[in-house]
């Protein structure tokens, strides 16, 4: 392989012209963002129909099959709960084309082995943020929303039997639609962010940053911060930060997983090249030399 095949493509362009590149990349993505923007809030109903969809299911499995609605506390908010899904929606379908021109912006200041190391990563992230999305509202928020509907008694009509009359005061939900649009984007937010571990740590692994003997040692301490992860992110339920817990505590093993392949890898290409050294043999090698001289 040629030396020109590994260096920096060509860019001489002096600092006021990598500026205005990164403008017009920023503008793009806004503008793409925006455009993402509109399209979700001319269709925001069915987004919201599509997102409430967990808690008419929980609703319907305790028979509660006329209640599924929500209301609204204030005037305003079906317009904030429509910007919402606005915000939330444009940035997902915005999002390929953003990746895409931060790609383009930092791509030409990369050599050919950077690119073809950093690339699977770039196309890693946004699918392993889907995979922590999806499984947030198809497994997590349905054990939620039945925890917590399951906190609704039926009342009963005051008796006129007896002189005092008795009867039971009832617990029925009535949620308000921007809490429970907030409720549920936090919950696909904090899975997808916490499903980006392993790329995040393997990529810190291929970097050098981060080994997977370090990710061993600090073990201990993972399981501590990850539990006060799950306190934070979720709401104040057992079984919520149970399953967030158990679900990030696995990325983190996978990922030291991760990190040693990369680290075999490296190994080996190094050996093939003959740059490796062991301190292991060079400690053997010396212990042999200083042998020799004694003998």
């Amino acid at each position: 392989m040629s030396i020109e095949t590994d260096e920096l493509e060509d860019s001489s362009a002096p600092l006021i012209e990598h500026l205005a590149e990164l403008r017009t990349r920023l503008i793009y993505s806004v503008l793409a963002f925006i455009t993402g923007m509109v399209i979700c809030f001319t269709v925001w109903n069915p987004i919201f129909n599509f997102l409430t969809q967990p808690l008419c299911d929980a609703l319907a499995q305790r028979g509660q099959l006329g209640d599924c609605g929500l209301i609204l506390i204030k005037l305003q908010e079906g317009f904030f709960v429509a910007i919402s899904i606005s915000l939330l929606g444009g940035l997902c379908l915005s999002f390929p084309f953003i990746a895409y021109q931060m790609w383009r912006f930092v791509a030409p200041g990369l050599y050919r082995k950077e690119k073809n190391a950093f690339l699977p990563f770039l196309v890693a992230s946004p699918l392993m943020f889907a995979l922590g999305a999806s499984f947030a509202f198809y497994v997590v928020t349905p054990l939620a929303f039945d925890f917590f509907l399951g906190f609704q008694q039926p009342g009963s009509v005051i008796s006129e039997a007896g002189p005092e009359g008795t009867g039971i005061a009832g617990i029925a939900f009535q949620g308000s639609a921007q809490e429970y649009l907030s409720l549920t984007i936090k919950f696909i937010v904090a899975f997808g962010l916490c499903f980006q571990l392993p790329v995040l740590l393997t990529l810190m692994g291929k970097a050098g940053l981060v080994s997977s003997a370090g990710l061993k040692a600090v073990r201990k301490y993972a399981v501590v911060g990850i539990l006060v992860l799950a306190a934070l992110v979720t709401p104040p339920d057992v079984i919520t930060q149970v399953i967030l817990f158990v679900v990030v505590y696995g990325l983190y093993e996978i990922s030291i997983f991760l990190v040693a392949r990369v680290e075999r890898k490296r190994e080996a290409e190094l050996r093939a090249q003959g740059l490796w050294f062991d301190e292991e043999e060079d400690e053997d090698l010396e212990a042999a030399e200083t042998g020799r001289k004694d003998d």
